[in-house]
């Protein structure tokens, strides 16, 4: 069906309709977006500038940043624009983007997770055949079949509401542009979208959701047999802020992607898309960093060598 949209514009709602709200939400994602921006920044900067850090664990860290930057630059700049505006609107085209680059960086996300509890998991389960099987041009194979799959599986679902028509109704209760709202305001038949994005979420996101489980389920096994005290507690803190970030991420996602349209709630779905959207790649560099003690000497490196910070 060829789009036939009367709609160019839609409004964005956002997390609050009270005037007395925005000013205050606007300082506190401000606070975050920075956050958000510095710590993902240092992280790549950290990893790309110490020898020592490049290894795949490291490298898929720099991709993990390079994906949190992109998936909060998508929503926040616009959400802070409209909260200082008094008609919060975004163009369609705009929207379509919007879709394309999140759906882009929420399978990526999803993919370079699963990687690196697959990486945790050769690195202490397997570490004779460590460096046999996560040697260079396997890494760098796996690091772009994430971005190509992510790639090519945001132009299908974006291709896909292109065919869409939306005709009256133009407000939509979020932050930003997200698919499963958007396709809340079609007027043409979206079965297809969601049973598309359905699948997607089975196949990526609970696919992946697997592989992490599975993984850790053969690391904690390997930890237990670890009969140095010492031994135990570097292994699980190695894995530990990992898994905390998996949890938060994937519980999220998986749940607003795949719930039934009928259990669909604005108000709760906008509330677990913040923990996914931007609680997530905030946390992200603050976890890796303060939990990997390779990472944080490296940092301290850095930030001597731009005269910031003197070691003691």
């Amino acid at each position: 069906m060829k789009n036939q949209s009367s709609v160019t514009v839609f409004i964005l709602v956002g997390l609050s309709s009270f005037p007395e709200h925005q000013m205050f939400l606007f300082v506190v994602f401000t606070f975050i977006y920075m956050a958000a921006l510095a710590g993902n920044l240092l992280i790549v900067l950290t990893i790309t500038t110490s020898s020592r850090l490049h290894t795949p664990m490291h490298i898929l860290l720099i991709n993990l940043s390079l994906i949190n930057l992109l998936s909060i630059s998508v929503s926040i700049p616009k959400m802070l624009h409209n909260l200082l505006e008094h008609r919060k609107t975004i163009a369609f085209l705009g929207c379509i983007a919007q879709i394309y680059l999140f759906t882009w960086t929420l399978v990526s996300e999803v993919l370079v997770l699963a990687a690196m509890a697959f990486d945790r998991y050769l690195a202490i389960c397997h570490p004779l055949h460590y460096t046999i099987i996560m040697r260079k041009e396997v890494c760098v194979g796996l690091i772009a079949g994430i971005w190509i799959v992510g790639v090519a599986n945001s132009a299908v679902h974006t291709g896909f509401v292109l065919q869409l028509s939306f005709c009256d109704w133009n407000i939509i209760n979020h932050f930003f542009c997200e698919l499963p709202p958007v396709l809340k305001l079609s007027c043409s038949d979206a079965s297809l979208n969601e049973t598309l994005a359905f699948l997607a979420d089975a196949v990526f996101g609970m696919g992946s959701c697997v592989v992490t489980l599975m993984s850790y389920y053969f690391i904690l096994r390997t930890i237990l047999k670890i009969r140095s005290t010492e031994g135990k507690r570097k292994a699980f803190s190695t894995c530990s802020s990992h898994l905390i970030v998996v949890s938060l991420y994937y519980s999220t996602a998986i749940y607003t992607y795949i719930h039934p349209s009928s259990a669909y709630s604005p108000d709760r779905d906008k509330v677990i898309a913040v923990l996914y959207s931007v609680i997530t790649p905030t946390l992200n560099p603050i976890i890796y960093s303060l939990r990997n003690n390779e990472v944080k000497e490296a940092l301290r490196k850095l930030i001597s060598r731009f005269g910031l910070f003197q070691r003691q």
